[in-house]
């Protein structure tokens, strides 16, 4: 008697509970729900079936499902593929064109899933089709009324599909749920789903918002954040439908989530990729115009003997720096670039040690205006290693940089160079103001920089330490953040490959002279009057006779008047730019003949594809290297012009 009494609360429950299911699963519109036998031929059919295939239950239950698939899926046997998939995996998930029963074609997404007895016997399958013609997302929002249909449920992972009481309180619970939410079903079942949300939505009555506005409009759909069991957060798109039983009443809701906090992911790293390409764009534009000025006066300065020896050695210190600057600035204007390792090294055999003095030796006046004491230890055997020594000065300068940022005035900064084992090894470690535990995992992340004062006066765009990290990977080493806790100091650690015995000599050398140019007409527009003087100043020195402009119509003017065989050409200019300028050069008589080249601070490649399609024969980027602008004036054999 006591056993009976069991059994028939646990029957009422399973009754009200297959109840559910079924309400759930005939009140879906928006799904197609239906089943197949093992052969693929339909024994059930929803609602929404019937909405979306335009079929009635008693026209196509007992016909094969392939009736639902166009001529040219038929001729490959794509249901049999779906139905053998689905029969050997488990599920089956794909999406393409269906026809309807009156010819028309929508775009569908189907989950076909298979379905066994205890035994492990197929018993047929379910099949879920969501028309994404008008909606490209859309959750399934589905739930059984019976066993069948729970198993249907069951095995969905790719949503959280589950149902709520009318007061909110979770009543059901399936796998996607649990893969999705991280609750166990025992873990949630009779709690409210008020705490998937965050503390700021359920304060502003969120959830129960939710809930009414499903009550009114039969169903709600919403996108925001929501919160794992762990407390880490998802973007969800979240589906709740009213379930109301004959007379209108409300029994509970369906609520379907999907997590779309990848596609969110990429969206907002899309966007924010596209505005940092823009300020850096822009920046390196900036950066390139002084540092043009900067370069053409050293190439002046280089043209003249110069009898003091100090006066050579500054000389030759910013010619070194400038153009080291420049490309900077050119990893600055692609970021993208530099995290993915796309970087052409020029490698040559080197000394680890001749590299540390090199970087040493630029940072140095960082250390000395923060009175910051540097030590240098270069002792021991050699450190032959094979790589590119401007980006390995790159490397070490960046680390020195950070320790000089991060290290109070007064404070000590050493750097060391060791062969140990078979590696080059370089340290340099700081008394500064060390790292949390939890920011050394992320210290080489893009953008991560470590706290610091209030006026930023030592701020930087947190690309430093992610371009040494990628800049080592790509030579084939490691390197490793260490410190003891904040106020401690930190210490980096790089370790390169040794060259291989017998490794080839360095490699490449000093170009070879460029070709002297005849002498030519030449025409140098910018607006940037020392850039394009110093500039104007060094082609004179050359031989060339020049002129110069700083805006597009005199440019024009010139141009027409004295017909020069090159024009020097900066993109920039006001009023009317570069591009515009070119092609009316082009249309003047005789300019056909002009050899134009521009001369920009934008160096990304549709800059120069603009610049080919305006007309323009050749596209450098500032600052130019005066080898290279006399290899460009050497190239050219302009035809001579009517004096």
């Amino acid at each position: 008697m006591a056993d009976s009494a069991k059994v028939k609360p646990a029957n009422e429950a399973l009754r009200l509970s297959e109840q559910r299911f079924r309400m759930l699963v005939e009140s879906v519109h928006d799904y197609a729900i239906f089943m197949l036998d093992p052969e693929g031929y339909v024994t059930s059919w929803n609602p929404g079936a019937e909405r979306l295939k335009l079929y009635k239950a008693g026209e196509i239950i007992g016909k094969h499902f392939s009736i639902f698939y166009p001529e040219e899926a038929l001729a490959r046997g794509w249901p049999a593929h779906e139905l053998k998939t689905a029969r050997a995996e488990g599920r089956f998930e794909d999406e393409g064109w269906r026809v309807r029963k009156d010819g028309t074609l929508f775009w569908a997404n189907v989950v076909i899933t298979a379905l066994r007895d205890p035994s492990g016997e197929l018993v047929g399958f379910s099949k879920i089709t969501r028309d994404l013609t008008e909606r490209r997302r859309h959750e399934e929002d589905v739930r059984r009324s019976e066993e069948r249909f729970r198993l249907m449920v069951e095995a969905v992972q790719d949503y959280a599909i589950f149902m709520l009481d009318p007061d909110g309180r979770v009543a059901s619970w399936n796998a996607g749920a649990e893969r999705i939410k991280g609750y166990k079903a025992s873990e949630i079942i009779g709690q409210h789903f008020s705490r998937f949300y965050p503390a700021d939505r359920i304060a502003a009555g969120w959830p129960e918002h939710e809930l009414d506005m499903a009550r009114k409009n039969g169903r709600f759909e919403d996108e925001g954040w929501r919160i794992r069991k762990d407390g880490s957060r998802f973007w969800a798109n979240v589906v709740i439908t009213a379930l109301h039983d004959a007379s209108g009443v409300v029994q509970g809701f369906t609520k379907v989530t999907r997590d779309l906090t990848e596609r969110r992911r990429v969206e907002t790293l899309e966007e924010e990729g596209r505005q940092i390409n823009e300020f850096l764009a822009m920046l390196g534009h900036e950066l390139r115009n002084p540092l043009a000025s900067i370069r053409n006066a050293v190439a002046v300065m280089g043209v003249k003997a110069e009898a003091d020896p100090t006066t050579s050695w500054a000389r030759q210190v910013i010619e070194r720096q400038v153009r080291h600057l420049g490309r900077l600035v050119d990893d600055l204007l692609d970021v993208g670039r530099i995290t993915s390792g796309k970087i052409t090294l020029r490698r040559e055999a080197v000394e680890l040690g001749a590299i540390v003095s090199r970087a040493v030796e630029a940072a140095r006046p960082l250390h000395e205006n923060r009175h910051q004491k540097l030590e240098v230890d270069l002792e021991g055997e050699g450190a032959p290693i094979l790589g590119d020594t401007t980006r390995l000065v790159q490397v070490v300068l960046n680390l020195l940089s950070n320790s000089a940022k991060y290290t109070p005035e007064g404070g000590h900064v050493w750097v060391q160079a060791r062969r140990e084992g078979h590696d080059a090894v370089l340290r340099v470690r700081d008394d500064g103001v060390g790292m949390s535990p939890e920011l050394i995992p992320r210290v080489f992340d893009i953008f991560v920089q470590g706290d610091r004062s209030l006026d930023r006066s030592e701020g930087g765009l947190g690309i430093g330490l992610t371009m040494v990290e990628r800049l080592v990977a790509l030579h084939g080493g490691t390197v490793t953040a260490h410190s003891e806790g904040p106020g401690k100091g930190s210490e980096f650690v790089v370790k390169l490959p040794l060259a291989a015995p017998g490794s080839p000599p360095p490699v490449g050398g000093r170009p070879a002279a460029p070709r002297k140019a005849r002498r030519l007409r030449v025409l140098v527009v910018d607006d940037n009057q020392d850039a394009g003087e110093s500039m104007s100043l060094l082609l004179g020195m050359w031989g060339h006779d020049v002129t110069t402009a700083h805006d597009g119509t005199t440019a024009l003017a010139i141009a027409e008047r004295e017909q020069p065989q090159v024009v020097l050409l900066d993109i920039g200019l006001p009023g009317i730019d570069g591009y515009e300028v070119a092609r009316r050069i082009r249309a003047q008589p005789g300019g056909e003949h002009i050899v134009l080249v521009a001369i920009t601070g934008y160096g990304q490649a549709e800059d120069k594809q603009r610049a080919q399609e305006a007309g323009f024969a050749l596209h450098l980027v500032k600052p130019i290297e005066p080898e290279a602008l006399q290899r460009a004036l050497a190239r050219f054999e302009p035809r001579p012009q009517k004096a």
